[in-house]
């Protein structure tokens, strides 16, 4: 599965479980809905700086976000793992 696909499923997850529009966390994250919702559909890879800004509008780390992309994704988190 692509990175930005990946990520835009998370991104989409955890904004609705918080219970957020695309307006909304745009507002909270100092990003636009348009960005928001072309990260959400997978069409761009976000920066650094963005999912530092995303992840602190859902109260989530970094860390948090990126290893929920990497589990959509399937990569294994420790060397020698087996993929699901």
């Amino acid at each position: 599965m692509d990175a930005g696909i990946a990520f835009g499923r998370v991104l989409r997850r955890l904004r609705e479980n918080a219970g957020l529009t695309q307006e909304q966390l745009g507002f909270e994250a100092e990003l636009r809905r348009t960005y928001v919702s072309i990260l959400e559909l997978g069409q761009q890879q976000p920066s650094l700086t963005t999912i530092l800004k995303i992840s602190n509008a859902l109260g989530c780390s970094p860390g948090k976000l990126l290893d929920l992309v990497s589990e959509e994704i399937n990569y294994p988190c420790v060397k020698g793992s087996s993929r699901k």
